[in-house]
């Protein structure tokens, strides 16, 4: 276990998240979780907990925190390969975990091989802890939230209790962790639910989002388990938000062979992507088509396919090419419709993007199952899901602007009967977090009852308790903090 002095962090996408902490602590061991827990205990302080710091809406970090970071608690603890039950330490991250199936696995026939049902898409090096604190999910066509490939977790709570949580054993806290951002104890481990490693073909093609339900329907008819539909965010074109690439995944014969070398773009055709995302959506959207239209009948492993190409710090080098006067990144909003609505609401986002000159960087459309398992769910109901990333310059303005956006999105969710995910950002009103979160001020009473002297917080957790008028009030402002840049670390 190791520590360091005051210091300030960040969060690694939007990087709008600086903030100031007493210590960081990085954990290698359940002991040290419990040591931890019990110093900070004896010194009236605050703990926060980071894993893979992906996270945009500050529920990674505390000011004046000690902060834990899990990172190095990374190890395969049991792997039961009748069961398909593996547990592993929650700060472990998603390449390490696919990358041991696949080694110890590699001597056995793909019949006998586990693999993991779903992860995140867009970034892959997110710890379990974390994915299970946000309550992620991936592309699957018929899947739930994470919680649901859980088996079960080892909390450590605020008294420095070890804690087992199932569906069986204390499950209030199994359904309040789930989704529930850190506010209930450190995880240590999970133990995931796997699922037979497969074959899958993607079958690729361009579709307008008046086809997109009829076409996912299909698609699920026909056998497919995973796919996304990811539109054009060329506001000058009759495409925006209207036509994109449907990508899609279906199980093959596990004999089929698996390519040598697959089709896949190189970090230097990532870069120039994400640089004609920001200078020339037209271009973008035809190179973007035309090569996943090229690898339209490949054949990849049901878990590598999941993986995602993301580059720390891109937005930087973007600045200097685009000759930014002023540090911006993308900041990500996810709203959900029902399924039926989505060409509807779509056409209003469409009308207010152009009308208000918001810059849409990428923007990608999934379906979820309902979740009737985490306390604070997201999913209420099988919506479909549409992630917008919104290029944000880093002054009061430029923050305000993307803020508004969310917004008015909500706006336009809520009166289709839709929600938004809480984890991107915390710009939502008290009314729009109350209707697409009735059960949220009992979220957080449930919060002091496990947690009475609130020893795990976070900038989220201070930012609803006073929007809240909780007991406490909230000493820092988070009203979009902009630090300077270069004290980040």
């Amino acid at each position: 276990m190791s520590s360091e002095s005051t210091i300030v962090v960040n969060d690694i996408h939007s990087q709008l998240n600086n903030t100031r902490v007493a210590e960081i602590v990085k954990v290698e061991s359940a002991e040290d979780i419990h040591a931890t827990i019990l110093k900070a205990t004896q010194q009236d302080q605050s703990i926060s907990i980071a894993g893979g710091r992906h996270a945009m809406g500050g529920q990674q970090f505390g000011t004046d925190t000690v902060l834990i970071d899990t990172t190095n608690l990374n190890r395969v603890l049991t792997f039961d390969r009748k069961t398909g039950l593996i547990e592993v330490e929650a700060g472990i991250q998603w390449p390490k975990l696919i990358d041991y199936l696949i080694e110890t696995q590699k001597e056995a026939p793909w019949s006998q091989q586990w693999s993991i049902a779903q992860k995140q898409t867009g970034a892959d090096r997110l710890s379990i802890g974390g994915s299970l604190s946000c309550n992620a999910h991936g592309r699957g066509l018929k899947m739930r939230p994470m919680i649901s490939d859980v088996e079960s977790f080892t909390l450590v709570d605020a008294a420095g209790k070890f804690l087992q949580c199932s569906r069986k054993e204390n499950h209030e806290l199994f359904g309040l962790v789930g989704g529930g951002y850190g506010l209930f104890g450190v995880i240590y481990s999970v133990t995931l639910r796997l699922l037979p490693r497969q074959k899958v073909e993607r079958v690729v093609e361009l579709i307008t989002i008046d086809k997109l339900q009829v076409g996912f329907e299909q698609r699920i008819q026909d056998g497919f388990i995973y796919g996304d539909f990811q539109f054009s965010t060329d506001e000058k074109s009759d495409d925006f938000l209207y036509r994109g690439v449907f990508s899609c995944y279906r199980p093959v014969d596990l004999d089929t062979a698996l390519p040598a070398a697959q089709k896949e773009l190189s970090e230097n055709n990532w870069n120039e992507l994400f640089y004609l995302a920001h200078a020339d959506k037209a271009e973008t959207f035809r190179q973007y088509t035309s090569y996943y239209l090229s690898t339209s009948g490949e054949i990849y492993a049901s878990d590598i396919h999941q993986m995602s190409v993301y580059m720390d710090d891109y937005h930087h080098e973007l600045d200097h090419r685009l000759d930014g006067k002023e540090q911006a990144t993308e900041i990500i909003t996810e709203i959900y419709v029902p399924r039926p609505a989505l060409p509807d609401f779509l056409a209003e986002a469409r009308e207010y993007f152009r009308a208000n000159k918001v810059n849409m960087v990428y923007g990608t459309i999934r379906l979820i199952q309902k979740d009737d398992e985490s306390f604070l769910a997201w999913a209420k109901q099988s919506y479909a899901c549409i992630i917008f990333n919104l290029d944000t310059v880093h002054t009061p303005a430029g923050i305000e602007h993307s803020a508004t956006t969310f917004r008015s999105l909500i706006d336009m969710a809520i009166v289709r009967g839709g929600s938004y995910y809480l984890t991107y950002h915390i710009y939502a009103t008290r009314s729009q977090v109350e209707t697409c979160y009735p059960q949220f001020a009992e979220f957080l009473r449930l919060k002091r009852l496990y947690d009475p002297q609130e020893r795990f917080q976070s900038n989220w957790y201070r930012h609803y308790r006073e929007m809240f008028g909780e007991e406490k009030t909230n000493e820092y402002s988070l009203k979009s903090m902009v630090w300077p840049h270069e004290t980040s670390t």
